[in-house]
């Protein structure tokens, strides 16, 4: 994916982020990434320990689930308001 990478890209691409970001704000954002990773990581491993998702547990094999009806209350069609108060005639 990335063969014709050479150092100079690195260089290039390092000094287009911190142009960008600015130097203060790229080990912030360097820091949540890391978090983010390790939490993503710690969630697939739980997955992992599981021995199955969540989701494939909640039907039985060759059931299908129906989809889900709608709750909110059906609108009425009210009819529009007659605006005469700013027209004369």
């Amino acid at each position: 994916m990335l063969k014709g990478l050479e150092g100079w890209h690195i260089v290039i691409l390092a000094l287009l982020l911190i142009a960008l970001f600015g130097a203060k704000r790229l080990p912030d954002a360097a820091r949540s990434l890391g978090r983010s990773m390790r939490v993503f990581k710690s969630e697939m491993d739980g997955m992992k320990s599981d021995g199955k998702s969540p989701a494939s547990s909640a039907t039985v094999p060759g059931e299908t689930v129906p989809p889900a009806t709608s709750t909110s209350p059906v609108s009425e069609k009210v009819p529009p308001a007659d605006d005469q108060a700013g027209h004369s005639a």
